[in-house]
């Protein structure tokens, strides 16, 4: 099903076009929520007001943009209307849990991705946004702009210093894991 008729069957009320529009637009939900409000239960609540705005103002989407830019908009939108509200600058780092082999089937890869979550977690807001709509979710720095409502230089700026404080928040970490062996 293409996005026009999950669209149009959405609008219509379709449970199981409901169902197919937020299972595959989950993740992209999450990761914009997740990367500017810490606690995990605000998360979950603003994921599900989130996908009801969604699908409330999905009559007004008029595929000027792909679907996935207009749903990340909102998410971020919502996400940082909340943390305002919240007054959270940051995400407060003791609040985010690291999980590390809790359980026999997480590989080394899966545990790379969460220290790299962890790092980037580390960032200031914006810088954290940019940085996962970029590399994680892959949009284009015209899609980039259009949900965060940044000019394309200040998004390029903000994944360049990005880049520049991951590195050395690595290094930082690294020297401290030498200093202790």
């Amino acid at each position: 099903m293409d996005e026009k008729q999950l669209v149009s069957k959405v609008i219509n009320g379709s449970d199981s076009a409901i169902r197919l529009l937020i299972s595959k637009y989950e993740r992209l939900v999450i990761h914009m929520v997740a990367r500017v409000v810490a606690d995990d239960m605000d998360r979950e609540e603003l994921c599900q007001d989130i996908f009801l705005k969604i699908i409330d103002k999905l009559s007004t989407f008029h595929f000027d943009s792909k679907l996935s830019t207009w749903i990340a908009t909102i998410a971020y939108r919502t996400a940082v209307n909340f943390a305002k509200k919240k007054r959270l600058d940051q995400v407060d780092l003791e609040q985010v849990e690291f999980k590390v082999g809790s359980e026999a089937e997480i590989t080394e890869e899966e545990d790379m991705k969460r220290f790299i979550l962890k790092l980037v977690d580390q960032l200031p807001v914006h810088y954290k946004t940019v940085l996962t709509l970029f590399y994680l979710d892959g949009f284009s720095y015209p899609e980039i702009v259009e949900i965060t409502e940044m000019p394309e230089g200040t998004v390029k700026n903000y994944i360049h210093r990005a880049r520049q404080k991951l590195k050395e928040i690595v290094e930082h970490q690294a020297s401290r894991e030498v200093a202790l062996i």
